[in-house]
């Protein structure tokens, strides 16, 4: 994909300009480029990865943190998290959409960008297609999700990106 792919992908579910954002499993960037993009330079935006060296491709273009998504990060009150490419590595997503949730602010949003599968591969461990995601975001507390965009993929068939909101009453509990 190139990066007008990306963009397209997530395009519909950010709102606008400006706020606070993290970008979870950004690996070299490329999701938090188009992300930037979208947001603009009044926005705050974190790539976080376990890998320090995969960052580093970002060049000063974001804010990076070296972390796992899977334990605490320390970020909290976002307009937005973007996960790309990386809820497919966990097993046991409930733990980590529950985190996801409580970095967000009350209406926060969270795009997802995954393979339309449920049966992964070495490389892929464990895709979920769109309908699993509609149960698995519910199930996380998140509200109001839909599909954003479909494309063909080599790997697995076809990739989409999905939005879903924080609830709009709930409050950060640090």
């Amino acid at each position: 994909m190139n990066h007008a792919d990306l963009v397209a992908l997530i395009r519909d579910g950010v709102p606008g300009k400006g706020g606070s954002w993290a970008d979870l499993g950004a690996g070299e960037g490329a999701f938090t480029l188009a992300l930037l993009d979208l947001v603009g330079p009044e926005a705050h935006v974190v790539a976080v990865d376990r890998d320090a060296r995969a960052l580093r491709a970002l060049d000063g273009r974001a804010e990076t943190l070296v972390g796992d998504f899977t334990r605490p990060l320390g970020l909290h009150h976002l307009d937005g998290v973007v996960m790309a490419n990386s809820l497919h590595f966990v097993r046991e997503k409930a733990p980590v959409l529950e985190s996801v949730r409580r970095m967000l602010k009350p209406g926060g949003r969270l795009i997802i960008v995954e393979y339309g599968a449920d049966r992964g591969n070495p490389w892929v461990p464990y895709p979920f297609t769109y309908e699993r995601w509609e149960k698995m975001a519910a199930q996380a507390g998140f509200e109001s999700t839909r599909l954003l965009s479909t494309i063909p993929s080599r790997w697995l068939g076809s990739m989409y990106s999905a939005m879903s909101l924080s609830p709009a009453g709930e409050r950060d509990e640090g």
